[in-house]
């Protein structure tokens, strides 16, 4: 009975505050770098690099969080699985806000040279090291206070911040597009959506800080069923499901990023489509990525995890097809088309993912495994395709080729989710 005020509706009502605050705040540190990479940084970093050149360096610096995440996953996950998940949720919120700070203050290229970039690279390191802590505290933060049969319905709200997160990082860039000339933007404009972020951490910690432990970790710490290296025992037991769980989350981060990051850049440099109108195309196709997370998440309550995986997976396998013939026709309607369906499908695929991989793993190493799976996945799903999205337009295969690319990683995900295991019913 002492863990009663720990599921009280209250009690459960700011759980999911913190855990979607936390994760809209974390990745709207982590969007306004990606918008940034694909709008300004080529030129306040790079310059001298001819287009192509200074958007992959641009893009490569942007990758680098994405290499430092497990990293981060796995340092966070250790001392999750070990001290508890509500200390590494607040440690893991300063680090990624003081990264995300000291960004938008960091000179140019025109002012210190070669340090520029190299500082850039530091940070952007230490961005990817607080998300990968951020995400898996804040999904088991959910899943662990959630009750039987309702998991689903409780990780939604982890889930729904990149949404949020989103909005509100491309909102801003879009207003600064609107009221500054392109030269104020490129001086200065940018940097403000990053010093901004100094609001949001403040906010993010007095919630964060006014939670409670998650009853299943408690229970586990007075039951002495506490790993003393978490990392040796989940690689030693359920290696297998880190390996397929980063395989499922591919195709979320691969229909993200190259319908938010790699189009941004593709539509506004390439279709010469307004960046404003590019903005605004991207955040309302968030609109329906938000709409997809909460239907797939409550759905999957009802009909498991499994199988609604697999039909979202299933369907982004045909849409990497469909979405890059939509931009060609440089129709605003048909480019809002394929980015509002490339982003519906990243809902669905993304929303029972909060409870799904939580689910996999067990309690002594649950923050770690899941933690790992998830930004491991997000090394080939999130790091890669702009990277290579560019290079393969530039090449040969042109447009057709990322359409291709796309497909590809929803079939690896659904691949690794056939060789996986249903989980809704299973006890935490």
């Amino acid at each position: 009975m002492t863990t009663s005020p720990q599921v009280a509706a209250p009690s459960r009502s700011r759980i999911a505050a913190a855990s979607l605050i936390g994760t809209a705040i974390e990745f709207y540190d982590f969007y306004i770098y990606g918008t940034a990479a694909a709008l300004v940084l080529n030129t306040a970093f790079f310059p001298g690099m001819d287009p192509v050149a200074g958007s992959l360096a641009a893009f490569s610096t942007f990758a680098v969080a994405f290499l430092s995440r497990p990293l981060g996953s796995a340092l966070f996950g250790h001392w999750g699985d070990r001290v508890g998940r509500k200390s590494m949720l607040v440690v893991s919120l300063l680090v990624m806000g003081f990264s995300t700070v000291a960004i938008g203050l960091l000179p140019g290229y025109a002012a210190i040279g070669v340090l520029a970039p190299v500082l850039l690279v530091l940070l952007r390191f230490t961005q990817g090291i607080g998300l990968g802590g951020e995400w898996g505290g804040a999904a088991l933060l959910a899943t662990e206070h959630a009750p039987p049969g309702r998991r689903g319905l409780y990780a939604m709200f982890p889930q729904l911040g990149p949404s949020a997160g989103f909005i509100v990082a491309n909102g801003l860039f879009l207003v600064l597009g609107e009221t500054l000339s392109d030269a104020q933007f490129g001086a200065w404009g940018w940097r403000l959506p990053f010093v901004a972020s100094l609001l949001l951490v403040i906010v993010g910690l007095y919630v964060r800080l006014k939670i409670s432990e998650t009853p299943v970790f408690q229970a586990a710490m007075d039951q002495h069923r506490i790993a003393k290296v978490p990392i040796a025992g989940l690689l030693r037991h359920q290696w297998r499901r880190v390996l397929l769980g980063a395989g499922a989350m591919t195709v979320a981060y691969t229909l993200f990023y190259t319908a938010t990051t790699y189009c941004l850049a593709y539509g506004t440099a390439t279709l010469k489509i307004p960046k404003t109108t590019m903005l605004g195309l991207t955040m309302a196709g968030v609109v329906f990525m938000a709409a997809g997370t909460v239907v797939s998440a409550m759905v999957s309550d009802r009909l498991g995890r499994r199988r609604t995986l697999l039909a979202g997976t299933g369907a982004a396998v045909v849409w990497g097809l469909v979405m890059f013939p939509l931009m060609e026709t440089r129709s605003v309607l048909l480019v809002g088309v394929a980015l509002a369906g490339a982003l519906g499908l990243m809902g669905l695929v993304f929303g029972p993912m909060g409870a799904y991989l939580p689910e996999l793993f067990k309690t002594q190493y649950r923050y770690s495994g899941a933690s790992v799976a998830y930004s491991l996945g997000g090394v080939l799903g999130g790091a890669v395709p702009p990277l290579v999205a560019t290079s393969l337009q530039a090449g040969g295969l042109g447009v057709m080729g990322v359409g291709a690319y796309v497909s590809a990683m929803a079939l690896l995900s659904l691949l690794c989710l056939l060789a996986l295991p249903e989980t809704g019913e299973d006890s935490l």
